[in-house]
C-alpha cells in the first residue's frame, strides 16, 4: 500500500469515526454512568468490531454479503432490532443516568465492553460504510504490511476517537453538568436509536 493510498484510507476512517450516530451515544451513556473507564472500555470494543469488519472485507466475505441480499438483509434486520432495543431502554430510564448512579447502580465494565462491540457490529450504518468505501483499499494493499494496515487503521483510528470523547466527557469540569442534563440525554439518546432503526427497516421493504 503506498503511502497516499493509506492517507486516503486514514482520511475515511477519521470522517467515520466522528460522524455523530449511535456509537457516540452509547459511548456518551457508559461515560456518565460508570465514569471514564467504562467510556474507554465501551470506545475500545466497539474498536474491535470495526477491526472485525475491516479484516472480513480484507477476506472478502463483504463482496458474499453484497453478492446475497438475503444475508445482507438479515443481517441489516437484527441491526435494526437491537439498535431500537436500545432505544425503548433509554426512554424508558427512570430519572436518568445520575438518579441510577445515586441509586448505586452504574454499568458494569461488562456490560460497557458488551455494548460497545454490539453496537458497531450490529449497525447496517456500519457494514454499508465498508461495503461501499472500504473494500477498495483491500485491492491496494498487496503485501502482509499492507494487510495489516487495512484491519488496524479503522480499528486504532476509532478507539482512539471515542476514548477522546470518553476523557473530555469525563473531565471535573464538565461531567457534573453533563450527568445533570443526564435524563436528557437519554431520551434523545432513545430517539436517534429508534428512527435510526426505522430507516434502516424502511429501506428493507
Amino acid at each position: 500500500m503506498t503511502f497516499s493510498a493509506w492517507l486516503g484510507l486514514l482520511a475515511i476512517c477519521c470522517l467515520g469515526a466522528m460522524s455523530p450516530g449511535p456509537s457516540l451515544a452509547m459511548v456518551v451513556r457508559h461515560t456518565l454512568s460508570g465514569g471514564r473507564l467504562h467510556g474507554v472500555v465501551c470506545a475500545w470494543a466497539h474498536s474491535i468490531g470495526i477491526g472485525i469488519y475491516a479484516l472480513v472485507t480484507l477476506l472478502g466475505l463483504a463482496v458474499v454479503l453484497k453478492a446475497s441480499p438475503v444475508i445482507f438483509n438479515a443481517i441489516a434486520l437484527i441491526g435494526a432490532l437491537y439498535l431500537a432495543w436500545i432505544g425503548i431502554q433509554a426512554l424508558q430510564s427512570k430519572g436518568g443516568t445520575q438518579q441510577t448512579l445515586a441509586a448505586g447502580k452504574p454499568s458494569s465494565l461488562w456490560e460497557a465492553a458488551r455494548d460497545g462491540l454490539a453496537i458497531s457490529l450490529f449497525n447496517p450504518k456500519i457494514l454499508l460504510f465498508f461495503l461501499a468505501l472500504f473494500s477498495q483499499f483491500v485491492l491496494a494493499a498487496q503485501t502482509p504490511v499492507g494487510q495489516g494496515l487495512i484491519v488496524l487503521t479503522p480499528l486504532v483510528i476509532d478507539g482512539l476517537w471515542y476514548t477522546i470523547i470518553a476523557f473530555v466527557l469525563s473531565h471535573s469540569a464538565v461531567l457534573p453538568k453533563l450527568r445533570e442534563k443526564s435524563q436528557l440525554i437519554d431520551r434523545l439518546s432513545g430517539v436517534v436509536l429508534i428512527l435510526l432503526a426505522i430507516r434502516v427497516i424502511y429501506s428493507l421493504f
